[in-house]
């Protein structure tokens, strides 16, 4: 590991310094170094000192998350990721690991704690006083990460930490608070908790832990190559985030590998039903979900027909179809909605 980060770090100084030469009458004033030490330092604690403004805006972000997602509210679930300060511990802990700094990480890692229990009560209160039972795509969209959602965690810590470390991009920090969203999937473990499901808890939670483990690992890893720290220093932690990233690996992995089969499932249903049977000719499809299960799919589709169009033969013959294509057992469940049409013409007085 130490190796490979001296190389690329090497290179890259390398290649950048011939860059410079090249064009030094035109871009040497464009050339900006890392913020020095002690200014960063004091940025960090700042960052991971639990204060009042720090719990005032995330008590606020939380709530408006919270509302955000019982509402299904895309726009209102960004505002609540503008406004969240979680990013400043946790680029604190990446930081702390890079520089071997135990005091930081105990600060950093108290404020960070407090600051979930923080978010998650204010979303179990919240959840317990609207009283909505249904929960919406926003909610169930946070509730089943895959390796992608690790992808973005890692681009984002880098990021986050780049940004920390250069004054002139600090601005970029709100944007990596939105690719990332840290209050979000906490306010889902809030409404999980409130709802008593295990699974939006369960599935927020993986999200959570996925989004923090991946920006601190690649956070400290950024800081590591701008020459914050060393590899001895750090090597404690790393090892304890990469082996943490590969325990989240294998339900990330199978996850993702789900998705794809109920994309892949859901694209087969749909040509099957547009273009490979007239059973659904005269229907308009209302819904249609897929649903993975050990040894089968469960496919659900809702369509609007009108009445006695549609006959258990027929789904039969659409069922046996759908095996064929996708070569799995399928347990295919078809809601019909019957559609009534009627006409009122005018009347013509004589």
């Amino acid at each position: 590991m130490r190796i490979v980060i001296e190389r690329i770090r090497l290179w890259s100084s390398q290649q950048f310094d011939q860059l410079l030469q090249k064009n030094s009458p035109e871009w040497k004033w464009l050339a900006e170094k890392p913020a020095p030490l002690p200014v960063l330092n004091r940025s960090l604690w700042r960052g991971a000192v639990p204060a009042v403004n720090f719990y005032s805006l995330l008590f606020l972000s939380g709530a408006i998350a919270t509302l955000g997602l019982l509402a299904n509210s895309a726009a209102t679930i960004i505002g609540a990721m503008i406004i969240a300060p979680l990013m400043g511990p946790i680029i604190a802990i990446a930081y702390s690991v890079s520089m071997g700094n135990r005091l930081l990480l105990r600060r950093a890692g108290f404020t960070l704690f407090t600051g979930i229990v923080l978010t998650v009560a204010i979303a179990i209160i919240i959840t317990w006083l609207v009283g909505l039972q249904n929960l919406g795509s926003e909610v169930m969209a946070r509730v089943r990460p895959t390796l992608i959602d690790l992808g973005v965690a890692l681009a984002a810590g880098g990021a986050g930490a780049f940004a920390k470390s250069r004054k002139s991009i600090a601005d970029a920090l709100p944007g990596v608070a939105i690719a990332v969203a840290l209050v979000p999937p906490l306010s889902v473990i809030g409404i999980g908790v409130a709802r008593a499901s295990a699974e939006v808890t369960i599935g927020a939670s993986l999200l959570f832990l996925t989004n923090l483990i991946g920006i601190i690992f690649s956070g400290a890893i950024v800081f590591l190559w701008q020459q914050y720290g060393s590899i001895t220093r750090a090597k404690p932690g790393l090892t304890l985030t990469v082996l943490l990233l590969l325990l989240l690996g294998l339900p990330l992995g199978l996850s993702l590998q789900n998705l794809l089969i109920r994309e892949q499932v859901y694209n087969t249903v749909w040509s099957i039903v547009h273009t490979k049977t007239l059973t659904f000719a005269n229907s308009d499809v209302q819904k249609l979900t897929v649903t993975v299960q050990k040894n089968m799919l469960v496919v659900n589709l809702e369509v609007t027909a009108p009445a006695n169009s549609i006959s258990l033969k027929q789904i039969k013959e659409v069922q046996k179809l759908l095996q064929q294509e996708l070569e799995k057992p399928v347990n295919f469940k078809v809601r019909v909605i019957p559609a009534n049409e009627f006409e009122a013409p005018p009347e013509l007085n004589d």
